[in-house]
């Protein structure tokens, strides 16, 4: 899944470019170069689809140059993750009905790659068998407040696999409070959106929770493949709702499952979550891209573009980013309200800053 605008990372990431597309780690590849790479490690490259919207279809053959225009599903409107799932579920079902699904989001990070192989591969061995719909469970290392979280119900070993689970509930974003307590508990573990499970059983899922935008994607059948398929996607999409997976489906669902394991997740959802992963000076600030000389200030995000020398004096805490038509300082913690400092540059007529 490649579609979304990635607002929080405002403003290194926009509309026309967002931050799945972007170098946002200086590793010399893109969020969704390396999330081809992770994948056909567990899956030849003419197995991978990428759905995204229309307006990326040119960017992402660029970026991913031996993947088949075929394989890129455009969505002509934003309408969150189900309506995104259902539309591949199609495309799919004319290669393989048989066919084992792995989804997942493009502009996550995995650190430790080899493990996440290895807890995929296990994964795609339990569903396999079975009607059952997984997803990948993260062992939570500080009480955050910017994930979902999955409680896990009873035994955490199902046929001898270590962390498999029953999912009892999913929680959306909690607050502090309650993020301490999931933590304590030990029965929580952080939502990484990715999900593993055959198409029969997606499918049928879909028949039951979700029979209205089943039944938008299936009654073309025919069209998917043909000449026809772009303007009966644009009808559908008009008609859809928008809605996730986690509410239309997980969240309704019995026969929802947890491997809970650590792979060095992380969603990469906020400046604050990038902070982690950047190389960091001796005063503790995050240094993206540029260069950055510091006096007094600690614990930052500097994002500079990379012909430019910052210099910061006197902040701590503060998310600091510059790009060629944007400068934005913000605290941390109120990264959260990026999203409405967006919304407001562009009410008060800033659209080509956003």
């Amino acid at each position: 899944m490649a579609g979304g605008i990635g607002s929080r990372f405002w403003p290194y990431s926009r509309t026309k470019k967002p931050k799945q597309f972007l170098d946002i780690l200086g590793t010399g590849q893109t969020l969704l170069q390396r999330a081809i790479e992770r994948y056909r490690k567990i899956c030849p490259i003419e197995n991978i689809f990428i759905v995204s919207n229309e307006e990326y279809g040119s960017l992402i053959l660029e970026q991913i140059p031996d993947i088949k225009p075929d394989q890129v599903l455009l969505e002509p409107l934003r309408r969150n993750t189900a309506p995104c799932i259902a539309y591949a579920n199609q495309r799919i079902a004319m290669i393989n009905p048989d066919a084992v699904v792995i989804v997942a989001p493009s502009d996550h990070l995995i650190a430790d790659e080899e493990e996440f192989s290895r807890v995929v591969r296990e994964g795609i061995d339990f569903v396999k068998s079975r009607d059952a719909l997984l997803t990948l469970g993260i062992m939570p290392s500080r009480p955050e407040t910017g994930y979902g979280y999955i409680q896990v119900s009873g035994q955490h070993n199902i046929n001898d696999i270590k962390g498999l689970g029953h999912v009892k509930t999913f929680t959306e974003k909690p607050n502090l409070d309650l993020a301490k307590i999931f933590v304590e508990s030990g029965d929580f573990f952080w939502n990484s959106g990715i999900f593993i499970w055959t198409l029969d059983s997606i499918t049928r899922a879909f028949e039951k929770y979700l029979p209205d935008i089943q039944s938008l994607f299936s009654d073309g059948a025919e069209l998917y493949g043909t000449a026809e398929e772009a303007p009966f996607i644009s009808h559908v999409y008009e008609a859809c709702n928008k809605i996730s997976i986690d509410y239309g489906i997980m969240e309704k669902a019995d026969n929802v499952f947890v491997l809970c394991s650590d792979f060095g997740w992380s969603d990469l959802g906020t400046w604050g979550s990038l902070y982690d992963h950047l190389p960091h000076d001796e005063s503790e600030n995050g240094l993206g891209s540029g260069q950055a000389i510091t006096f007094g200030s600690n614990r930052n995000v500097i994002h500079t573009s990379k012909n430019k020398l910052t210099v910061v004096q006197g902040l701590d805490d503060y998310i600091i980013v510059d790009t060629d038509d944007v400068l934005m300082i913000c605290r941390k913690q109120d990264e959260q309200q990026i999203r409405q400092i967006v919304d407001e540059v562009k009410s008060r007529g800033g659209e080509k800053f956003i």
